[in-house]
């Protein structure tokens, strides 16, 4: 029997979570992803500003849209101040905006760091429990999950802090991405660190993230870490059938077939369409799937000006005549399974000023910090 990982009330089997990205993991994006798990899995909305939510935005309020089947509906929720923590959740708890809320303490971007958001946060200890408290306590039934990383870098390393502090406030799980904030997505995942949570905090489900680009990946993941389930986040772009993979690999079936050009292609198309339908303008929705064109291609024979072709066009037909051109019938390029996505790394972080000279000093935090759009 496959493993089931147990979020609150909602069992996720097999245990994969779709990974919030800024600009990626819209409806759209999920639905791909969800069809090609056959429904099964966790798939997280992209990370949406507290602040922006309890007032209401107009673009915050689309990227909570969840289409009718999707079960459990999760929500990222980004913020630094409690109180304004605490009143997006209690909107989305009273509201029914969501079946499940995760926290990002794990974003290294640095117009997210150097408010003291995402990765940089932990750092502050009281500031971290009084958030998970108010997300908690706002909750009511809702279960509450939280992902960060390793810590700020190597000198200021926050997860095991961090974990302890998430069991004593009631959070239900916590997934580990295992590199440092300071890494950005350079290097390779410490693998041992989730271990090494999972060890600290036997009485919640931990999840393991960080160079998955394969369901033999995922497995092995569970495997040397003894983790409870696992986040996919770069592996899946221009890749949504990843998770076909993973239901096999974890489920004990065959592996399916990888796709071919012809396939690729159509889903594509697809892809573009439904960002289309989504927006409500076709342009636009093929515009915002420019950004995917790359990755779909990777590893195939398409000429350099095809490449730019394809990535410069502005309605279903002209991107479906591109597509028409290519040599369709290759088959799934070897080596294409490898890394994708943003590589970058050993970047300094960039923090408010003195953020490191007292962990437990959290004063200069304040609701101003929290961005006024969401993304990141």
């Amino acid at each position: 029997m496959e493993p089931q990982l147990q979020i609150g009330p909602h069992a996720v089997r097999p245990p994969v979570v779709l990974a919030p990205m800024a600009g990626i993991t819209n409806a759209p994006f999920r639905t791909l992803c969800r069809e090609f798990s056959g429904g099964k899995g966790l798939f997280v909305s992209e990370m949406i500003t507290t602040r922006a939510l309890v007032e209401r935005n107009e673009k915050t309020m689309q990227l909570i849209h969840f289409d009718e089947t999707e079960k459990p509906r999760s929500i990222q929720l980004y913020g630094v101040d409690p109180a304004t923590v605490g009143k997006a959740v209690r909107m989305i708890a009273e509201e029914d905006l969501a079946d499940h809320i995760d926290l990002n303490f794990g974003c290294p971007v640095p117009k997210v760091t150097r408010k003291g958001g995402g990765s940089a946060l932990p750092y502050k200890r009281p500031l971290l429990r009084a958030i998970l408290r108010e997300a908690v306590s706002g909750a009511g039934d809702l279960p509450v999950t939280m992902k960060m990383r390793k810590g700020i870098n190597d000198e200021h390393i926050t997860f095991l802090d961090a974990g302890r502090i998430a069991v004593e406030e009631g959070v239900t799980a916590i997934a580990l991405h295992g590199r440092t904030a300071a890494q950005h997505y350079g290097g390779t995942a410490d693998w041992d660190a989730i271990a090494r949570l999972k060890e600290h905090v036997p009485e919640i489900p931990v999840l393991g993230n960080g160079d998955i680009w394969s369901a033999a990946d995922a497995t092995r993941m569970m495997k040397e870490t003894g983790c409870d389930g696992v986040v996919v986040g770069r592996g899946c772009l221009g890749r949504p059938w990843l998770f076909a993979d993973l239901v096999a690999a974890f489920e004990g079936t065959g592996a399916p077939k990888a796709p071919d050009l012809r396939e690729v292609a159509a889903v594509m198309l697809r892809h573009a369409t439904l960002l289309g339908e989504w927006i409500g303008d076709e342009a636009r929705g093929v515009i915002d799937f420019r950004k995917h064109v790359a990755w779909y291609l990777k590893g195939f024979a398409v000429g350099s000006e095809m490449r730019k072709r394809l990535a410069i066009t502005s309605s279903l037909a002209e991107l479906e005549d591109g597509l028409g051109e290519l040599d369709l019938d290759q088959a799934w390029p070897v080596g294409a399974d490898g890394p994708r996505g943003r590589t970058s790394g050993n970047n300094r972080v960039v923090l408010p000023d003195g953020w490191l000279k007292d962990p437990y000093d959290c004063a200069g935090i304040s609701e101003d910090a929290e961005l006024d759009t969401s993304g990141g």
